[in-house]
């Protein structure tokens, strides 16, 4: 099997136009399982949020499901929910120490792959701040691994799929991890 870059590098276009179809939530009805079962409960865990777990879960579904930031990558995603969570007056009240992300901003200002290997060079050269966000996307994708399966494309999705091959190349895309 070629390696996904690969594909992409031999792409030889033969319409005059091109969809890219993310797989989450565009191909398949994954986004809620992923969001609710794995990254939330990670989220609520590795951050220690358990004092205010029902506001985590709002702010992170919000983030993820129900903004307009919904797919983004998750590592801009978790700044943005601690953010919003560390502004909530629930939070506030209970004196919950929400994470500071400076450490995790810096490093998403400067780095162009956002992602596990990327982030474990990071924590390996000395930035021990990102240790804590490293542990909690490597059991977010272990959740994935655990729980996420058997999730059908959309109705209709292959029928589509079909109608935009007739006017456009088309290709799945995904950011998901593979070990995901």
């Amino acid at each position: 099997m070629k390696e996904p870059a690969q594909v992409l590098r031999d792409f030889k276009p033969t319409h005059e136009f091109f969809i890219g179809i993310d797989s989450d939530g565009c191909v398949f009805d994954s986004m809620e399982i992923k969001h609710k079962e794995c990254f939330t409960p990670m989220f609520v865990k590795h951050f220690r949020l358990q004092a205010v777990s029902k506001y985590a879960r709002q702010v992170w579904d919000f983030v993820n499901l129900y903004s307009k930031t919904r797919g983004a990558n998750r590592f801009p995603a978790l700044v943005r929910a601690l953010h919003l969570l560390r502004e909530r007056q629930e939070v506030l009240a209970r004196q919950v120490q929400v994470p500071d992300t400076r450490a995790l901003e810096a490093w998403i200002a400067r780095e162009t792959k956002l992602g596990n290997v990327t982030l474990k060079q990071e924590v390996e050269a000395g930035n021990q701040a990102l240790a804590p966000v490293l542990a909690w996307s490597v059991a977010v994708n272990q959740a994935i691994a655990d729980i996420v399966s058997g999730v059908p494309p959309f109705p209709r999705f292959r029928e589509s799929l079909i109608k935009m091959n007739t006017r456009a190349d088309t290709m799945v895309v995904s950011q998901t991890p593979s070990e995901a």
